[in-house]
Parts: structure tokens; C-alpha cells; sequence
């Protein structure tokens, strides 16, 4: 167990930098950075990106702890942020690979004097068979850095295996088969490695070798792979091979960079010991004040402003967040979604400016009441591409829409009749049931784009009420779209065997019937935010577990439905929940989307977040500063 490892930070020094404790904050920042700055950096293989994914981790790490529900889940927490942030690194990349296809795009390969194998190799010291490990890894599979970065970690004893799983979004035993794939995958590489390094060499393998660009890539591994097993002469040279998990053992985190941990406060030290945490201080709020000309933003403590390095995020900022900034980062997030008047009240806090109007309440495919307007309503800027919800027409529900900050909606039908779509995000089309399986609704699915949610709730009757044969017997006319489709949304019971969703793809996959994503809907009987949060995790995990298929959660929240009544949580317990069950649903990896039920506010549908095109609710505000 490295010294560094498991015990930092405490649960007491998250508590307190949650409750907006300064110095608590810097040294949970300060804590993390190097369990974060080794995985980003083993992950990316030493691109030159690493400081500034590590940047955007622990900006978001600062932004969302007073959303953590666990302080004692912390570590978990921050594994999972920084793997999704690795993820949407190497998203941005393939999309500026596929852009730059044909151009000199340097900026996009990994920058030979910060290769992390090569640093771990130079900075730790590593000699003989632990050397080669290191220069093995750099022949792995793309997909496999990933994991790499978190196994290396769990060897060392800086993180476990359940660790592992809830940042991969995978059940352990799954993670165990991958472990293994790549162990081989790392052993034959050794076997490479210590090949190619023989002196004297062999023949064969300079001929095998004579068009090789000396760049290591998984293609390359494969063929000198084959030659070094088919080889008597290199074969024989692994034969002392130690195994790879006992030369890992005890090998501690790879040494922050010089100048980087110099600047930090307490990087080397317990946190829990570097001060006694004090009853929490409420955060300092930013200055608005004008900065002198050509002069930085700065922070109360003389540092760049932390709006400064978000927006800008030049290199090197890791060390200006870990020297002071960390508060001045937690001030603005907070002001985010607080109030000036109320420092201690989130912004959904605020009473609405009206009370609700009575609307139309929730229907299937609603009516035409209005004309579309011919110019969109412009919408504020999308908290995250997974944030949508769930919209019938009701007076103003394009200007709600617009300023709900969501970046896609549905109207469990193929059109939005009356409902403009904000610049900036994007219309989902659905076909509800068996009857709107019609060649005119499939087309205007297929021209609405390119994904298609399918039968809602079929298992009830006030819904499309179909069974699981009449369903497989409608999907080729769906496949036929060409659209990427989504399992039909069922009402409860996704994960449960012989349930009707599991009956479903079954059929599916026996009569290899296309299904891309699992769809669901859940809604909390339990009022008590932490308990209801985790019991939506739980269901997410159970479904994705059974079927492992990107999730989409296309209708959620707190309602208690009772002898055909409902019954819902105050304003106060509803907002809670959306904002801590958001907060949740961004760190699991297989959560695609998710749309809460639904955008109008009325006497019957008391989850809404407006009640006219301006007026939004406790909830509606939640909604807004939600990611």
C-alpha cells in the first residue's frame, strides 16, 4: 500500500471543503492531483493534452463536491470524473482526427519527451523486467490505456478493484476478464520488447522488422508477436519472464513534474495532518471589480482568476489551483447557483416570479395549439449534451424550452407541433406505439434525425400496451429507418429476468433484431434525496449490467404513484433530488442521456419545471444549473 495512496483525503476534510471550508478545499485538491495526474497521464500516454485534461478534472471535481452525497465515497467519485474526462479527451480528439484527416495534425500524437511510459521509467528508476513493463505498454490497444492507467493504480495499492469497476461503469467480474485480455496483451509485448533489445539480434526479426517505422502500435505488436512465438531464438528469450503483477507491487504514484509539485501545499503529505479542520467558512465570493489594464485576473490570493484558467485553460494550470485557486474556483462555481442575496440558498431557492398557470396536462403526441415560430428562440448556452427533457405544448413552452438549458427534447411523437427548437440543441422523434407505425410517421422519424425512441411504456395499458411478439413483429419496419434505435421504454421491472423488456431482447437478439441502446423511465417512491439517488443508481447499474448497452433515461423523477393517484415531494425535495441525481447520472460512463418528466409545471403535473415561458420552478431552476 503506497503511503500516499488510499488514506487522502479524509472524510473530514471533505466534509468541510463541501461545506465551503477553504483551506480544507486546497488540500483536497491538492491530495488528489496525483492519483489524477497518473491516471490522465498513463491513459493519454503522455500527450501533450495531460495538463489540461487534469485541469478540467479538477475543475469539475471543485464544481460538483457540494453535490457528493458520500464524502466517504470520494476517491470513487474522483476515479470516475477523471476517467469521463479522459473519455471526452479522446472523443474531441477522434472528431479533430476525422476534421484534420489529410493534415499535419501534430497536435493529436502523443509527445515523445512526456511519453509516460518513458517518464515512469526515468523518474521512478525502474531497471531491468520492470523497465521492460513499462516500454511494453506502450504497444497496447487504444482501448486498453484507459484501463491500463487504472489497473497500474490498483497494483501499486493506490486504488481497489471496485474502484476500477465504478469508474469503467462495469461489474468487477467483467473487469476481470479485460485485466486479463490485457495482461496478455502486455506479456506478448514483453516478450517484443526484450526481442528487440537482444544484442546480438536476431536475423529474422531485423527482416520482419525492415519496414517497421520503430513506432509501437498494436498492429506491429501482433506481428513480431507471431514472429518472437514462432522463433526458437526469441522465444527463448522470455523464458524468465517474472509475472507482471509482482513487479507492479509496491510501486509508487510517478512523482508530479518538477514546478508542479513544488507549488503544492501539501501533495506529499497526509492531508488529513497538514491543519486541524476548523468549523467550515462560508466561500469568499469572487471580486467583480475592474482588472488594470494588461494585468491577469486575480484572486484574493494573488493568483490567476479562476475564471481566467476555465475559459482560457492555458498549460501548466494545475499548479495555480493547487497554490490558492481552488477557492477562488469554488466561490465562482457556487455563484453559479447562488443567489447574491442569499448566500446559503442554491438558485432553485428562489421563489417564483408567478404562481403556476393551469396548462395542459401530460398527453400522447399533443395537438397543434400554435403555429411554430420561423425563427428559433435563442437558448442559453447547454449545461451537457446528455441534459434533455420531456415536452408537451403548453403557453410559452418554446421560450421554457429555450432558456431550460436542455440540449435535447422529445414529445413522444415525430413531430413538435407548436414547439420551436432552440439553436443549439436538437429534436428526438418517437414512435409511441403500434399505431403510429405508419409509412408517413416512419419517415418523418427518419428525417428528424438520427436517433428514434420506440413504444413507450408497453407494458401498461394506459400506454402503448403491446406485447413483447407484437413489438419484434413491428421492429424491422423501425430498423428499416436506418436510425439508431432505442429498446422500447418500459415502465419498471427493465433489469428483471423474464421481464417484459428482458423477453424483448431476447427475441431481439434470437431474431437478430438491431437494438443500440437501452431506454428507460424510472420514478422515486423514496422523498429522501440520498436514498432515492441511490436507488436510481442502482436500477441504472442493474440494467446496464444485464444488457450492456448504452442507457438513455427518457423519464425521471420523485412521484409516488398510489391506487392510481399521485403523489408528489415538496418543490424543495424535488429540486434536491434533480440536482444531487444529475450530479450522479454524469459520472456513470454508460449513461448516454436522460430527460426529466417534464417541462410544464401544473397542478397535476407538479415535477415541471415552468409553469409559463418564463416563470420556472424550484425544480426548473435545479434543472437550469444542472449538467
Amino acid at each position: 500500500m503506497s503511503s500516499a495512496g488510499r488514506a487522502l483525503p479524509d472524510v473530514g476534510l471533505v466534509v468541510a471543503a463541501r461545506q465551503g471550508d477553504q483551506r480544507a478545499l486546497d488540500d483536497v485538491v491538492a491530495a488528489s492531483l496525483p492519483l489524477v495526474y497518473n491516471i490522465v497521464g498513463r491513459a493519454l500516454r503522455g500527450h501533450a493534452d495531460v495538463d489540461d485534461v487534469v485541469q478540467e478534472t479538477l475543475v469539475r471535481v471543485i464544481r460538483y463536491l457540494p453535490a457528493l452525497n458520500d464524502p466517504a465515497a470520494y476517491r470513487s467519485w474522483l476515479v470516475a470524473i477523471t476517467i469521463r474526462q479522459v473519455r471526452d479527451w479522446e472523443t474531441r480528439r477522434r472528431v479533430a482526427l476525422n476534421r484534420d484527416a489529410g493534415l499535419d495534425a501534430i497536435h493529436n500524437v502523443p509527445d515523445p519527451a512526456s511519453d509516460f511510459a518513458g517518464m515512469t521509467i526515468l523518474r521512478l528508476g525502474l531497471t531491468d523486467q520492470r523497465r521492460e513493463v513499462a516500454e511494453a505498454t506502450r504497444w497496447l490497444d487504444p482501448d486498453d490505456q484507459e484501463l491500463l492507467s487504472l489497473w497500474w493504480l490498483e497494483e501499486t495499492g493506490e486504488i481497489d478493484r471496485n474502484e476500477v469497476a465504478d469508474a469503467l461503469g462495469l461489474s468487477p467480474g467483467h473487469v476481470a476478464v479485460r485485466i486479463h485480455r490485457m495482461k496478455e496483451q502486455i506479456q506478448s509485448a514483453r516478450g517484443v520488447v526484450r526481442a528487440l533489445r537482444a544484442r546480438p539480434g536476431c536475423p529474422d526479426l531485423r527482416a520482419v522488422t525492415a519496414e517497421w517505422d520503430g513506432t509501437p502500435s498494436s498492429l506491429w505488436r501482433k506481428r513480431l508477436a507471431r514472429h518472437v512465438r514462432d522463433c526458437a531464438f526469441c522465444g527463448s528469450l522470455g523464458n524468465t519472464l517474472l509475472p507482471i503483477d509482482r513487479l507492479l507491487a509496491g510501486l509508487p504514484l510517478l512523482p508530479l513534474p518538477a514546478g508542479l509539485g513544488a507549488q503544492l501545499p501539501h501533495a506529499g503529505t497526509p492531508a488529513a495532518a497538514a491543519h486541524a479542520v476548523g468549523p467550515p467558512s462560508p466561500p469568499t465570493a469572487p471580486a467583480t471589480g475592474p482588472t488594470p489594464a494588461g494585468a491577469p485576473p486575480t484572486d484574493a490570493g494573488g493568483g490567476p482568476s479562476v475564471v481566467d484558467l476555465a475559459v482560457n485553460r492555458p498549460r501548466g494550470l494545475v499548479p495555480s489551483l493547487a497554490a490558492g485557486v481552488a477557492a477562488a474556483v469554488l466561490a465562482i462555481t457556487m455563484a453559479v447557483v447562488i443567489l447574491p442575496d442569499d448566500p446559503s440558498a442554491p438558485s432553485w431557492a428562489a421563489p417564483p416570479s408567478a404562481p403556476p398557470t393551469a396548462v395542459a396536462p401530460r398527453s400522447v403526441a399533443p395537438s397543434p395549439s400554435a403555429r411554430p415560430s420561423s425563427k428559433a428562440p435563442v437558448a442559453p448556452a447547454a449545461s451537457s449534451t446528455r441534459k434533455g427533457v420531456g415536452v408537451w405544448n403548453f403557453a410559452g413552452a418554446s421560450q421554457a424550452l429555450a432558456t431550460s438549458r436542455a440540449s435535447w427534447y422529445y414529445t413522444w411523437g415525430t413531430q413538435h407541433p407548436g414547439i420551436s427548437t432552440p439553436r443549439g440543441a436538437t429534436f428526438v422523434p418517437m414512435i409511441r406505439s403500434a399505431e403510429n407505425v405508419t409509412a408517413a410517421e416512419l419517415t418523418r422519424a427518419k428525417a428528424a434525425g438520427p436517433y428514434l425512441l420506440t413504444f413507450n411504456e408497453p407494458d401498461i395499458p394506459e400506454q402503448a400496451n403491446m406485447t413483447v411478439e407484437q413489438a419484434l413483429d413491428l421492429w424491422p419496419q423501425l430498423m428499416a429507418t436506418g436510425s439508431k434505435l432505442g429498446s422500447p421504454a418500459v415502465a419498471w421491472g427493465a433489469p428483471d429476468p423474464q421481464g417484459w423488456l428482458d423477453r424483448f431482447m431476447t427475441g431481439a437478439q434470437a431474431r437478430g433484431h438491431r437494438v443500440d441502446f437501452i431506454t428507460l423511465h424510472w420514478f422515486g417512491a423514496d422523498f429522501t434525496t440520498a436514498a432515492a439517488v441511490d436507488q436510481l443508481r442502482q436500477y441504472l447499474q442493474a440494467v446496464y449490467q444485464r444488457y450492456r448497452k448504452p442507457i438513455w433515461l427518457t423519464e425521471f423523477a420523485l412521484i409516488r404513484f398510489d391506487g392510481g393517484g399521485q403523489q408528489f415531494p415538496s418543490q424543495e425535495q424535488q429540486a434536491a433530488f434533480l440536482t444531487a441525481a444529475t450530479a450522479m447520472l454524469g459520472q456513470l460512463s454508460y449513461l448516454q442521456r436522460y430527460a426529466w418528466f417534464g417541462l410544464p409545471a401544473t397542478d397535476k403535473d407538479r415535477s415541471g419545471l415552468f409553469s409559463n415561458g418564463n416563470d420556472a420552478t424550484l425544480v426548473g431552476r435545479a434543472f437550469q444549473a444542472a449538467r
